[in-house]
């Protein structure tokens, strides 16, 4: 595995600018996860790490290496899509093979069946060698699509959104498969989402995109905490955020204009009024729907709580972030 390090990095098509002077490092043996709602840019990001594209300023290492000049087959990378891309009248083994019968790699049969048979342990899916793709299930597919970048041992793996056409069980079921190969292998990846829960979970460090632009990198419970502003705090943290007038539960900092609030630090019984709108009940939380002075939020409270929609009651701020009129964070 390998360190890689973005830097510069700008891509037009057209008069439309997919990325925008983005920099950041994947330490080897990182999970990197790159978030951001659709068009932020980036699947763009790793087409160009992979050479899929060609960049219009900026560079990208690999392994200390400028790969400017490398081919995509050159720069050592193994990438995993959204849809499975197996070969369907091809056996489990036979796909994942493949990616080792190059004229390339000059493999020796043995040296593949090795391979192979080690993956399809890592990812628990050596019942199903001799079973063609078209006998699996989703979840069974993604794991031997994954198993097909696996087995190259690459520098750095990309990943591009692998488990957003699964089911919710599925997604939850290999989310943690998937961090666990990664450590166990001790494997360098850049995976891209947009759902944060994926991010959260699974990232040493996160990426997040806005409009092509890097606008917070680091760790994900830094990044969650320690917004660098609203977007930045809108794209982390279920329910999101509450963004909300400085001035709705008094007196704000010089130059705040928003006040933010995550759900788990808003304080129930004390401070101002509150109608709770909705009550919502998800086993192990229980989240109250309100609107304070005409404003919607979302807190959340006691599972058991008995309070029902229709009361009123009292809602004040607990480490709230305070961001400025352009949506920055004020410090």
């Amino acid at each position: 595995m390998a360190e890689v390090t973005l830097s510069g990095l700008t891509k037009r098509f057209g008069t439309n600018i997919a990325l925008t002077d983005a920099g950041f490092t994947v330490p080897d043996g990182a999970f990197v996860v790159l978030l951001g709602p659709t068009g932020a840019g980036k699947t763009t990001t790793l087409r160009l790490i992979a050479g899929l594209e060609t960049p219009d300023a900026g560079t990208i290492t690999i392994g200390g290496q400028d790969v400017a000049r490398l081919s995509p087959a050159e720069r050592n990378v193994a990438m995993v899509f959204q849809q499975y891309s197996l070969y369907p009248h091809l056996t489990v083994r036979d796909n994942l093979a493949f990616p080792l019968k190059s004229p390339m790699l000059r493999l020796p049969p043995a040296e593949i069946a090795r391979k192979v048979a080690e993956v399809a342990e890592v990812l628990r899916i050596s019942h199903k060698l001799d079973n063609k793709a078209t006998q699996l299930s989703g979840g069974e597919m993604q794991r031997v699509s994954i198993g097909r970048a696996l087995v190259r041992e690459p520098a750095i793996f990309l990943m591009d959104e692998p488990l957003s056409s699964l089911d919710a069980k599925l997604r939850s079921d290999l989310r943690v498969e998937l961090k666990r190969v990664q450590a166990d292998l001790g494997a360098t990846l850049l995976y891209v989402t947009h759902d944060q829960i994926e991010a959260m979970t699974m990232a040493t460090h996160v990426g997040v995109l806005d409009h092509g632009r890097l606008v917070q990198f680091g760790p994900p419970r830094d990044v969650y905490e320690n917004p660098v502003s609203t977007t930045v705090a809108a794209r982390l943290g279920l329910p999101r955020i509450n963004l909300l007038p400085a001035t709705l539960f008094g007196q704000a900092p010089a130059g705040a204009a928003t006040i933010g609030l995550r759900p788990e630090n808003i304080r129930v019984g004390t401070g101002v009024d509150a109608y709770v709108r909705r009550v919502e009940r998800l086993g192990d939380q229980t989240r109250l729907h309100l609107t304070c002075a005409g404003h919607d939020l979302v807190t959340l409270t006691d599972p058991h709580t008995a309070i029902a929609p229709g009361t009123v009651l009292q809602v004040a701020p607990h480490l709230p972030l305070w961001f400025d009129a352009g949506g920055a964070r004020l410090i």
